[in-house]
């Protein structure tokens, strides 16, 4: 098929018999012939304007589908020219070449894992075997060659101004928080952020609105630092404000996680938002918004953070690199109000030397160079295929008796369980435990 020319299904036909709803199944089928080399990157698809009336569906139907196929990375929308196939995609020879190795999954007793290795299907836990080693080690060892004394003496506590500086452009661009690099804060990782908080802003046993159900080591935190966590009910549209209100109105903080809710996946809807925002604003309170995985998202582009709407500077953006890089790093980052920022500076000087600048000066050539959006890309493609897998093979392995909720984007899903474990009897541990 050469480029340019407009491509559809094999099959323009949808059964309209089946359970499976009318765009999931135009998506599946342009996915399908993506993955099997019959659409190639470049080729123009057709608009969805002639694919719903040659189909006999709503426009909206195919619109819903070529989103959907947009934000997983397979379709890339080209204005006025059209859309085509993501010129970004490997050909399919490429792809099988550059398929990530398969990895093992440990025997009951040792297997194949190696010492401090997570077991398969760690919650929050990203895909080693996807990442780029041998990029990141050519960005590594450039650095290392080029280190000179002012390299190895102690850096800024607050952070490597480079790394500030690519945080604070991407995050302007992608989530929509518009920041100056001085407002930026380079911490040891999520836990950092908040303990930085706590100690900066907050007094022994001011009280902190948390999720319910949440982030356990939000709660861990702020004991540690002398706060009393108070638990604030999640439901389909995220922190209940009203119910926060209710059991604690003058808290001095609360956090969230309103782009992708932790553990139960929901974003938190625009009123809610702007509740907790007027809420915070009134009290003079603050909100800690942690951005939990809120890059991966399989529908659409990613949601905007809470930060850009706060208009009285009442939100402290904490992100981290633990999950769109890797863990080890031991690297996350704050937004900061611009009035806050001496003290927070300040805070920082005095709580530590700082993260090793010679990980933050890699990470920031990873971001500066480009390699940072196009990693995020092929990750939630990665992501959005493997979630799939693992839905449908819960499917075929426990039928009715589970209940699978996905959301628009996340790295986990939910699974909940009906019945006792004994009328599974392809559940491996229900012949071992109850409940």
């Amino acid at each position: 098929m050469k480029s340019g020319t407009i491509s559809k299904p094999a099959k323009p036909t949808l059964d309209r018999a089946t359970d499976t709803p009318l765009f999931r199944q135009i998506y599946e089928r342009y996915r399908g012939a993506i993955e099997q080399g019959t659409l190639r990157p470049g080729d123009r698809v057709a608009s969805a304007r002639s694919l719903a009336s040659e189909l006999g569906v709503a426009r909206g139907t195919v619109e819903a589908a070529y989103n959907q196929l947009a934000g997983e990375g397979y379709f890339s929308a080209r204005g006025q020219a059209g859309t085509v196939v993501s010129p970004s995609l490997p050909t399919q020879r490429a792809a099988r070449r550059e398929q990530p190795r398969r990895i093992e999954a440990p025997a009951a007793h040792g297997g194949l894992m190696q010492p401090g290795e997570p077991p398969p299907l760690q919650l929050g836990i990203p895909s080693f075997d996807a990442f780029p080693r041998k990029l990141w080690s050519r960005l590594a060892a450039r650095r290392m060659r080029a280190m000179g004394a002012a390299d190895m003496f102690y850096g800024d506590p607050s952070g490597h101004a480079p790394l500030r500086e690519a945080i604070a452009a991407y995050l302007r661009v992608s989530r929509g928080v518009a920041c100056q690099p001085s407002q930026v804060i380079v911490t040891a990782g999520y836990r950092a952020s908040l303990a930085l908080v706590a100690r900066t802003l907050l007094k022994k046993d001011d009280r902190v609105w948390i999720e319910d159900p949440g982030f356990p080591p939000t709660q861990d935190v702020l004991r540690h630092t002398g706060q009393r966590a108070v638990p604030v009910p999640v439901d389909d549209e995220g922190l209940v404000v009203a119910r926060g209100l209710r059991k604690a109105p003058k808290a001095r903080m609360a956090v969230v996680t309103p782009s992708h809710q932790a553990p139960l996946g929901v974003s938190m809807s625009l009123a809610r938002r702007l509740q907790l925002l007027e809420w915070a604003s009134k009290a003079n309170a603050w909100i800690v918004e942690d951005d939990y995985d809120g890059e991966y998202r399989y529908a659409g582009p990613p949601l905007p953070a809470l930060k850009s709407l706060d208009g009285h500077d009442r939100v402290l953006y904490a992100g981290s690199f633990s999950k769109v890089l890797y863990p080890g790093l031991a690297l996350g980052y704050m937004v900061v109000p611009e009035s806050l920022c001496a003290r927070f500076e300040e805070a920082a000087r005095i709580g530590s030397n700082g993260s090793p600048q010679l990980t933050q000066a890699i990470v920031a050539d990873f971001m500066r160079e480009g390699h940072f959006p196009r990693h995020l890309k092929k990750m939630r493609l990665l992501y959005a295929r493997r979630r799939a897998l693992l839905a449908a093979a819960l499917l075929k392995t426990f039928g009715d008796a589970v209940r699978i909720d996905l959301k628009s984007g996340g790295m986990h899903l939910i699974a909940r369980f009906e019945g006792r474990p004994e009328a599974m009897p392809n559940w491996p541990c229900a012949r071992r435990r109850r409940g």
